[in-house]
């Protein structure tokens, strides 16, 4: 990954007319030690947020070593930034066979189910002596922007039933549940706590791991969320009957990709308030279809510097022949910014490089580095 000491030098090097995403090593290493000082647990990185090798090995580089998996291919990833990291195989549906290789090649222990049918087919596949089986329990909370008990989760006397199922199969029983994506109270936690407390209760024996998911929220531009820091009071708080020496896991993959990562665009064409840019819906920015956020926080460069007076709103415009392919927020930028400038939006690492495509032909894979200890995205920066 070439390195840069700011984004000024980079584009009076590169001069780039496709997009350019920027790593932030030192802005990732202060959020990530954040997260795993704060949560009163294990730390497990959702692979799928964000599994460009840049990123996963600087999280890696900050103190990350259990991974979320949902395939083979994000634990030959995970593994590759790591070489021992340990992943978790969190998805209850498997292409055939994934898991028994996911165990022998790489000694993966940990997988989840939330049905008889799926379990007896991963039971197939792995030596349950040595395995850990979450059973996911379904459980949802109305501060969650994106509901994730409609795909998976077992209702509760399904869970307890699954529970004891693992254990006949010799396997270890666990529980794990997820609220769902952009969680915007800690209430959602201490609620989804209470529902598995009384569950756990129900058992004959306490088990040792529950994996409470992830959803942490991100603070966006415009988007109100409470500090890290509740959400964490909110957990350790709730009281949970686990076995001694029993932990909490946790799957964070926004609020540990998001802020180290910035993209940078250029601007192709201005229609008076309408800017058409080198990216787009389906491009880095195909996750605010999803209606958590509607924009990121920018600043704007010509000629690799920064690009300041009276601002203004503008639609922006992705590239694609496509017209739905605008960002649904406007964007305050420069008046005076025109066809050449770039604009740097920042926090951008999460469901960005990981679900761009190439429709249209357009996509870019020039990820850098910015070393610059001082140097932040915008949204972090002064």
């Amino acid at each position: 990954m070439q390195t840069f000491p700011d984004v000024s030098h980079m584009l009076r090097t590169l001069r780039p007319d496709r997009p350019v995403y920027c790593v932030y090593p030192s802005v990732y290493r202060a959020s990530t030690r954040r997260f795993i000082d704060g949560f009163p647990g294990r730390v497990l990185y959702a692979v799928k947020s964000n599994n460009e090798a840049p990123v996963l090995e600087t999280l890696v580089a900050a103190g990350i070593s259990h991974f979320d998996c949902a395939s083979l291919t994000e634990i030959e990833q995970a593994r590759a930034a790591g070489e021992s990291a340990t992943c978790y195989f969190m998805n209850p549906v498997r292409l055939r066979g994934a898991a028994r290789e996911a165990q022998r090649r790489f000694g993966v222990r940990h997988f989840v189910v939330d049905h008889a049918s799926g379990l007896a087919a991963l039971l197939d596949e792995i030596d349950a002596v040595r395995s850990v089986i979450f059973v996911r329990m379904a459980v949802s909370h109305g501060t969650a922007r994106v509901d994730f008990s409609t795909k998976f989760g077992a209702g509760h006397d399904e869970t307890v039933a699954l529970l004891g199922m693992v254990a006949d199969a010799g396997a270890e029983p666990a529980l794990a549940f997820n609220v769902g994506s952009a969680i915007m109270s800690p209430a959602a936690f201490t609620h989804a706590l209470t529902v598995a407390a009384k569950l756990l209760d129900k058992l004959p024996r306490r088990l040792r791991l529950v994996d409470i998911g992830g959803g942490f929220a991100h603070p966006y531009p415009g988007l109100d969320v409470p500090p890290l820091e509740e959400y964490f009071r909110a957990i350790r708080e709730a009281p949970l009957p686990l076995a001694t020496g029993g932990e909490l896991l946790a799957e964070p993959g926004r609020a540990l990709s998001a802020p180290g990562l910035s993209t940078v665009v250029q601007v192709l064409l201005r229609k008076d308030d309408r800017l058409y840019i080198n990216d787009g819906m389906y491009g880095t920015f195909w996750d605010l279809r999803f209606d958590v956020q509607d924009r990121f926080a920018s600043r704007s460069y010509r000629e690799g510097v920064p690009l300041e007076g009276m601002q203004q709103a503008f639609r922006l415009f992705g590239p694609t022949c496509d017209s739905s392919d605008v960002l649904p927020g406007r964007v305050p930028l420069p008046r005076s910014i025109d066809r050449g400038d770039y604009i740097e939006f920042g926090e951008t690492g999460a469901y960005s490089l990981s679900g761009r495509t190439d429709f249209n032909g357009f996509h870019s894979a020039t990820i850098v580095g910015i070393d610059k200890p001082e140097s932040a995205p915008p949204g972090l920066g002064p």
